[in-house]
């Protein structure tokens, strides 16, 4: 049976680039964040409720891609993003993963991570929602 091989892939950050307009990212969150509030949201990867837009800092593009440059900050559609590989350069290791272009929904120049609207935290009280409800019946 074959091994798997989880170390990190020495590369030279300048002498990589993405193919057509393709768009590679780092710093994607997947762990526990803290709100500007102090509140602790604990991981939701891979969960149900977990299923968020996330951003990503751009590493790399492609020659054709013309709508984002290096260092800019992405927000990428949920589960719009490949698997990560680890990666050596000259800055350290990074995470490393694909994007769609086609699948970023903003794009900012400064780092977004502080921003709490991008939470997940919606409740849902189906008691309200149900044919006896005023809103089912288009009160």
């Amino acid at each position: 049976m074959a091994s798997l091989n989880l170390q990190a892939i020495e590369i030279n950050r300048n002498s990589f680039r993405a193919l057509r307009d393709d768009v590679i990212v780092e710093d994607m969150e997947f762990g526990e964040r803290k709100l500007s509030s102090g509140i602790i949201m604990l991981s939701d990867d891979g969960k149900g409720y977990g299923i968020r837009p996330r951003w990503g800092k751009v590493w790399a593009t492609g020659p054709e891609n013309e709508d984002v440059s290096i260092g800019q900050w992405i927000c990428v559609d949920h589960g719009r993003w490949g698997r990560g590989y680890k990666v050596v350069d000259e800055l350290g290791e990074t995470t490393i993963r694909k994007v769609d272009p086609k699948d970023i929904l903003l794009v900012s120049d400064e780092d977004p991570q502080s921003d709490d609207s991008m939470s997940d935290a919606v409740h849902i009280n189906k008691g309200t929602m149900g044919p006896g409800s005023k809103f089912y019946q288009g009160e």
